[in-house]
């Protein structure tokens, strides 16, 4: 018979606020199997964890029940302290008195009481059928993998490889940098982006531990934790990189010329070219796509003059394959297409409508006007710019109903530079709030309104042309009036969004994603830079959106825990996964696309039976680095083969039975 323990936390008033804890403790003193019970103010404090651990050597306690707050919270921190007092740290279950129970119902105290003594009769049951579980060693690849080339995926690259690890940085486009590289000046200090961003580039580039591949993508992921294989494509460039010198006379020469992706439509590049000055590697690549070579069979000036004979029409497709220990997912973000939700404003239909990332290349020294502020339409300076705000941020009917936090910022930096770089201008803000939560944000917008920034609350309804000027029409919400102003051009602050293929990543590394479709954290508070998924972290606005001091903190955030597990020869894997009892198993293998971590592999097994000879057959086989104990399986499985762990079906039918009482 089980001695089992029960011990109920006050978590100060969240739970002792609404609940009667000593009441609860006395009774769960008398349910079956319970030995000991008693409750305090705060279990998971120093004191409390000391009290369970006399309570355990006192009371010769084999089980452990903790009614508390949630286990995603807690359940580690109680474990550890019943293996200090020298149990199997997997005997402890817990009761979630807080998020289930006093915060839902904190107006119904009484009924809030009935149903903690149903949680804690559900928590004792199971516990009574815990069974001792143990860990199991995993060897570590030394290696980690860095999917993304923004400053995000740069930082965690130089500070894992400065660690003495080794690093497999891999960015899809055809130089690393990513949105960063695009932009002028960084609020609030107002310093060069490039300035920042390009030395790092740099520094990756050299760095004896940082193996860089560009203009490849990650094509398959299989393994786990520690023991990662990772296929990764490479595009065809067209050019030898290992020839190339750079000499940048085949761009020169080459006759094509198309919108350029890195200034967003608002200059040209050639069809063999490098996407700006200081893009690293510093060496182009072909696009074949727009290439008179490719198109027409005509053409290839760019492979007469290589004067190192680079150019290579023939170049296809390669694969490379990499064994990593840990994945950092830096994929940063793109640009909300409000084009299709926002055709009142007139984008694509009015030139000088345009967004801020498209500002950003025109105030950029290396930009299409080198650093002028010009009408895309006439190439004449605006004298009156109208700038709005939430562009696809905080709107659910149409965008995105979460804040994408730079905008307010960046906004405010735009006007700046207007009312700077143009004698005599004008700069009009439509915004619903003013946010500028971090360090010097506010002093910056204070700024802004002495430089001579309007702000005007309210929502824009309409844009169109009159001639050569932008009516723009909206509402001041704080005056309650309709507002008419005459504009040379429009900026748009539009919203972040997850970056291109961001969903089909995910799927491809095991990882979930929220409802805004950015990665998923474990814990937004106490793991945001881990997943679910062992091994792999997240690091900049791939997980949300961001600015760039955020994003670089969560860089190194993420660096330190591939550190910390590279670090290790070993690791310690997750018990509570699933397992197949073969004796049952069909071979259905329905199981299979069930699992979202790919943990489940068919296999063969040889049955032998005396008197008769040895048969194979198909079953069912889980991957202990892989399976995280989602519990998928369990419910795909007809046969009721697959159990898992700690919550095995003779547990939760206990615990069913407990509450049904």
């Amino acid at each position: 018979m089980p001695r089992i323990g029960v011990f109920v936390c006050w978590c100060g008033s969240n739970i002792g606020g609404v609940l009667d804890c000593p009441k609860l403790a006395g009774e769960a003193a008398k349910m079956p199997g319970v030995v000991y019970a008693a409750d305090y103010k705060y279990m998971c404090s120093e004191p409390g964890q000391n009290l369970i651990i006399d309570a355990v050597r006192t009371h010769g306690l084999d089980r452990l029940v903790v009614a508390s707050c949630s286990p995603r919270l807690h359940e580690e921190t109680f474990r550890k302290a019943l293996a200090r007092a020298g149990l199997n740290p997997f005997l402890c279950e817990m009761a979630n008195l807080r998020e289930h129970c006093s915060w839902v119902h904190a107006a119904e105290p009484e009924k809030a009481q009935a149903k903690a003594l149903d949680l804690l009769r559900r928590a004792v049951a199971k516990a009574a059928l815990l069974q001792p579980l143990t860990v199991s060693p995993l060897p570590v690849t030394k290696r980690c993998l860095v999917i993304g080339g923004g400053i995000a995926g740069i930082q965690v690259a130089l500070d894992v490889a400065d660690a003495g690890q080794e690093v497999v940085l891999v960015e899809r486009e055809p130089t690393i940098g990513g949105n960063m590289t695009r932009l002028d000046k960084t609020f609030p200090t107002l310093d060069c982006s490039a300035c920042i961003s390009t030395p790092k580039m740099a520094a990756a580039a050299s760095h004896p531990n940082i193996k860089l591949y560009t203009y490849a993508e990650v094509a398959s992921v299989t393994g786990y934790i520690g023991n990662f294989k990772v296929t990764i494509r490479q595009k065809p460039r067209y050019v030898d990189h290992d020839k190339c010198t750079g000499c940048g006379t085949c761009w020169e020469k080459c006759p094509k010329k198309v919108a350029s992706e890195y200034n967003l439509g608002l200059g040209q590049r050639k069809a063999i070219y490098i996407a700006f000055p200081q893009a690293v590697p510093n060496k182009p690549v072909i696009d074949a796509a727009n290439c008179m070579r490719f198109q027409t069979g005509r053409c290839g000036i760019c492979a007469k003059v290589c004067p190192t004979g680079a150019v290579n029409y023939e170049e296809r497709e390669s694969t490379f394959t990499e064994d990593v220990g840990a994945i950092v997912l830096a994929t940063g973000y793109k640009l909300f297409d409000w084009e299709r939700a926002y055709g009142e404003y007139g984008y694509g239909k009015y030139p000088d409508v345009i967004t801020g990332l498209q500002f950003e290349r025109l105030v950029n020294a290396a930009g299409p006007t080198g650093g002028k502020i010009l009408r895309p339409s006439d190439q004449r300076e605006p004298k009156s710019v109208v700038f709005v705000k939430c562009v696809g941020s905080r709107d659910a009917a149409k965008g995105r109903e979460y804040c994408s936090r730079v905008c307010c910022m960046y906004t405010a930096k735009h006007a700046h530079q207007v009312l700077e770089k143009i004698p005599g201008s004008q700069a009009y803000i439509f915004y619903m709030d003013v946010r500028t939560a971090g360090k010097g944000y506010e002093e910056f917008y204070q700024r802004t309104l002495n430089d001579g920034a309007v702000y005007i609350r309210g929502r824009v309804s309409k844009i169109f042309q009159n001639g050569d000027k932008l009516i723009v029409r909206g509402a001041d919400t704080l005056l309650g009036r309709p507002v008419e102003i005459e504009a040379d051009m429009v900026v748009l602050a539009t919203a972040m969004e997850p970056a291109a293929g961001a969903a089909d990543l995910a799927r491809l590394v095991g990882v979930t994603g929220d409802k805004d479709g950015f990665f998923q954290e474990a814990h937004p508070k106490l793991r945001p830079v881990e997943t679910h998924t062992g091994g792999v972290f997240l690091a900049g606005a791939c997980q949300g959106p961001k600015d760039i001091p955020d994003t670089v903190a969560q860089a190194g955030g993420a660096a330190s825990k591939v550190i910390g597990l590279l670090s290790r020869s070993e690791l310690e894997t997750n018990p509570m996964i699933a397992s197949v009892n073969e004796v049952l198993c069909s071979g259905c293998l329905l199981c299979l696309p069930a699992c979202p971590y790919k943990a489940l592999e068919a296999k063969t097994i040889t049955e032998r039976q005396p008197g008769h000879p040895p048969r194979e057959r198909v079953v069912a086989g889980v991957n202990s680095g892989l399976c995280q104990g989602c519990g998928a399986c369990n419910v795909a499985c007809r046969s009721g083969a697959i159990e898992v762990k700690g919550y095995t079906n003779q547990q939760l039918l206990a615990e069913v039975d407990a509450i049904c009482q």
